[in-house]
């Protein structure tokens, strides 16, 4: 470590201890009514479930535009502002922010603060989550592999940050079953579904068509979505990543439709790894799209481990699974819920030339037949509590005070 990093490091230290007693002093201070902190994914963007929720707050009320605020990380903060210039965003441990978090009426979030931080005792948390899990989380990992943390460490960082939210939003019985062990969490759980999908009942044909429009210009055939999942391996060193397309573009073309236009979704540490020279008519790359308008968009979508089978589901589309690393993903990097070859709502190929015969299968027929069974007991089993009406039931929280969950 240099001289320079190590003194780098010495001052956020000094900072952040600024903050908590900052922090800790005006937690005392009585809270403000109407005063709403979100923040999504730790401040990396305005999206997700507390973004749902922020613009069902404002459309029911329009007064909280004015005492609703999203937690932004400083970097994304110039960025964010001239995408989002009607809200009120403020920068992440900034003492601006310290002040609005410690007299808020309600927090909002979608993935832990550090327990290091401390709210007011008036405040009520909000944890809307971010996903259906498959793979193992929190307390149920039963080996953690982080340097600096065990894995009893790791465990308890979960629990503890658990029992100081007061809500948690569940997407289905599932997933509601799994944070209770995986967060030990003991406190209210609001049962509805998660409020990012309403969007996916409540936007119609016509409107469904002009976004394709907006996001893809004009489009002949079907649009096919590939979202693969975040991979524990995919950094090369520090800062570098890699991305493996595991099929080729020119043989994918071949055994689709005519005019089928696929849009690649991968994390957004590795948006620029990919690779698209010569199809870049037929193919776009949205790392940071809302991906609830991929979902809208998309006629099929391929994935492997990815939770957003849970969430495309609720529009009972076809799905192509493409789990070309199977046994080295299931075995080693995190253990799986359920018994994922069996449940999965579409066929599984772990090969090039499978992936192919299946495309082929859909180009002729429109769906994967036979898996017509399997894909309305998926629905069933992570989509029944979904309506379209979880971002308005989360506001009557917030408004009133009012559990209307099921």
């Amino acid at each position: 470590m240099t001289r320079s990093h190590s003194l780098i490091q010495s001052l956020k230290l000094v900072a952040r201890y600024g903050l908590i007693v900052l922090n800790d002093g005006l937690i005392c201070l009585p809270i403000k009514r109407r005063q709403v902190m979100f923040e999504s994914f730790n401040g990396k963007d305005v999206n997700d479930n507390p973004a749902a929720i922020y613009r069902e707050l404002i459309r029911e009320d329009p007064a909280y535009q004015k005492t609703a605020y999203f937690s932004v990380k400083p970097r994304e903060y110039a960025a964010l502002k001239a995408k989002y210039p009607e809200i009120q965003l403020v920068k992440r441990f900034t003492p601006r922010w310290v002040y609005l978090m410690a007299r808020a009426e309600f927090w909002v979030l979608n993935s832990r603060l550090p327990n290091w931080w401390k709210a007011n005792r008036k405040t009520t948390t909000i944890q809307t989550w971010h996903g259906t899990p498959l793979k193992k989380l929190g307390a149920d990992i039963t080996h953690v592999a982080i340097p600096g943390t065990s894995t009893a460490d790791y465990h308890q960082q979960f629990k503890t940050a658990a029992s100081r939210w007061t809500y948690l939003i569940a997407p289905n019985r599932y997933s509601r079953d799994i944070f209770k062990s995986a967060f030990g969490f003991k406190n209210q759980f609001l049962s509805i579904g998660y409020p990012r999908n309403d969007v996916l009942y409540t936007t119609d044909a016509a409107e469904q068509r002009a976004l394709r429009q907006r996001l893809l210009g004009p489009v002949s055939g079907p649009v096919v979505t590939y979202a693969p999942t975040w991979r524990d391996d995919m950094a090369v060193r520090p800062g570098v990543y890699r991305f493996d397309l595991p099929f080729d573009l020119a043989t994918f073309f071949d055994h689709v439709p005519a005019g089928t236009h696929l849009i690649i979704r991968p994390h957004y540490l590795v948006k620029d790894a990919i690779d698209i020279r010569g199809f870049e008519d037929r193919v776009t790359v949205l790392a940071e799209t809302d991906i609830a308008q991929l979902y809208l968009v998309s006629d099929l979508l391929i994935t492997d481990y990815s939770s957003v089978m849970f969430d495309f589901a609720n529009l009972k589309r076809p799905e192509l699974f493409f789990a070309y690393d199977l046994a080295h993903y299931r075995d080693q990097l995190r253990g799986f819920y359920f018994d994922y070859e069996r449940e999965i709502p579409g066929p599984l190929v772990t090969t090039a030339t499978a992936f192919y015969q299946q495309l082929d299968h859909w180009r002729r027929d429109g769906e994967f037949v036979g898996y017509q069974e399997r894909q309305a007991a998926f629905y069933h089993k992570f989509c029944d509590w979904e309506d379209g009406t979880a971002s308005q039931r989360v506001v009557q929280v917030v408004r009133h005070g009012k559990d209307e969950t099921k």
